[in-house]
């Protein structure tokens, strides 16, 4: 059976949620709006872990569950009985059981891996199998080609190669309407420090305080510096701190500022799209070969996870304008895709295609 890839489809999302953290989701809406946009009458639906803190204002239907729905199987299941989805979408969750559940529905299943972990895990025969798309959250130059593990794998299951999503812009619909946080008449910061969304790691609890530090240190040598962040504490006249910032806007502030601070995950990759340069340090294992390939690059300079080596970095290549430019030509030569617009051409791409066999 053929399914034109005019028709409105079912989509459901199963994003990695939590009270922390924030990549999966919004990378999900992104897709899901740009998808509500090619197709208008398109059943969207989400899987949600109810207390992460865009549970309850998420713009599309969604089944709140007790905590990620990756630990929920039997929900999960459930809601793929009842919904139907023509396409499922995890994003850096799942299990075996819950793909079988997908596929034998009738569902084509996507997996978005944005952990090197995962990405492994996703090349195993036994998830490979269940798989029908594989698609990488980050671009080629940071998360690196297949290896031959992948490589083999692929062939033996007859599977196409990954997609990478290189860069997926912050959803925008709407996302202005709320009261800005930053008075768009103001001057921009020099600087932006952002230590990101997610979790401190267990190896540094302390991570958005060594970023804090990193940003009075900056503003206590006179560089006008925007903290987004936790922490507390008395601030320097040039320093303006700011517990959250929505998606759109700190993406709008990343395009006027001449310098972004932050760590190696999806926030670096959002101040590449915005064509600044960038200071990052890891903050877990995964990051430390990102940052490594983002200077490879060109795109990044790197430093330790230490609030005096990140000022240090921030100071230099604040001062260089030279370098800030030929990064920003770096950033231009990469050509980084839309990912929204990646993910939705794949989407049509499967739905004019053959329902998958079931397992």
């Amino acid at each position: 059976m053929n399914r034109p890839s005019s028709a409105a489809p079912r989509l459901l999302f199963v994003p990695v949620s939590g009270p922390t953290g924030m990549g999966e989701y919004f990378q999900s809406l992104a897709i899901a709006q740009a998808a509500r946009r090619r197709w208008p009458d398109a059943a969207i639906h989400f899987l949600l872990n109810r207390q992460a803190p865009y549970a309850a204002t998420t713009p599309f239907d969604a089944t709140l569950l007790p905590s990620s729905p990756t630990f929920h199987t039997p929900e999960v299941i459930e809601a793929i009985n009842t919904f139907r989805p023509d396409v499922v979408i995890f994003a850096n969750s799942g299990r075996r059981e819950q793909f079988r559940a997908a596929r034998r529905s009738g569902a084509t299943v996507v997996f978005i891996s944005y952990r090197r972990k995962k990405r492994l895990k996703a090349a195993r025969l036994r998830w490979m199998r269940l798989i029908d798309e594989h698609w990488i959250a980050f671009p080629r130059f940071i998360s690196g080609g297949p290896v031959p593990f992948e490589r083999i794998n692929r062939w033996l299951c007859g599977k196409p190669e990954p997609r990478y999503l290189d860069i997926v812009l912050p959803p925008t619909d709407g996302a202005l309407d709320a009261p800005r946080q930053v008075d768009p008449g103001s001057a921009p910061p020099a600087v932006l420090v952002v230590p990101g969304g997610g979790a401190a790691p267990r190896n540094a609890p302390d991570a958005p305080q060594r970023f804090r530090a990193a940003a009075v240190m900056l503003a206590e040598s006179g560089v006008s510096t925007l903290y987004v962040g936790p922490g507390d504490g008395p601030l320097p006249a040039a320093l303006r701190a700011l517990r959250f910032l929505p998606q759109p806007e700190l993406f709008e502030l990343m395009r006027a500022v001449r310098l972004v601070v932050t760590n190696g995950g999806q926030t670096l990759l959002q101040a590449i799209a915005c064509g600044t340069p960038c200071v990052a340090a890891p903050i877990n294992r995964d990051q430390p070969i990102r940052v490594r390939n983002a200077a490879a690059a060109g795109v990044a300079v790197p430093a330790r996870l230490d609030a005096a080596a990140i000022a240090q970095a921030a100071r230099r290549l604040l001062e260089d304008e030279a370098e800030r430019l030929t990064m920003v030509r770096h950033i231009e030569a990469l050509a980084l895709a839309d990912g929204a617009k990646v993910a939705v051409d794949a989407l049509a791409g499967l739905l004019a295609g053959r329902v998958p066999a079931r397992p």
